[in-house]
């Protein structure tokens, strides 16, 4: 028996939110490369993806901690670029 509020098994766009990826991303992925997803990690039900985390970590090459920890290195860096381009326009006045 499966338990379906296991958080290891996820809708396409939550898996995408939960690795900091665009909300189409497992579908794209999927449709593009479905060979890369481990047998039994996606399925279709319908029009919804479902997906298994084992399975976004094999696409991904990431933990869901890993990509949580890339996006917050990406972040603060393209934050202060864009604060020091914002401050020196005006800065010129």
């Amino acid at each position: 028996m499966f338990d379906l509020n296991d958080r290891d098994i996820m809708s396409s766009s939550e898996a995408a939110r939960r690795w900091h990826k665009a909300d189409d991303y497992v579908r794209q992925a999927y449709r593009k490369t479905p060979w890369k997803f481990p047998a039994g990690s996606i399925r279709k039900f319908g029009k919804q993806l479902v997906v298994t985390r084992h399975g976004m970590e094999v696409v991904t090459g990431l933990t869901e901690e890993e990509a949580a920890h890339e996006e917050r290195q990406f972040l603060p860096a393209s934050n202060r670029t864009a604060r020091n381009n914002y401050d020196k326009s005006f800065s010129k006045n």
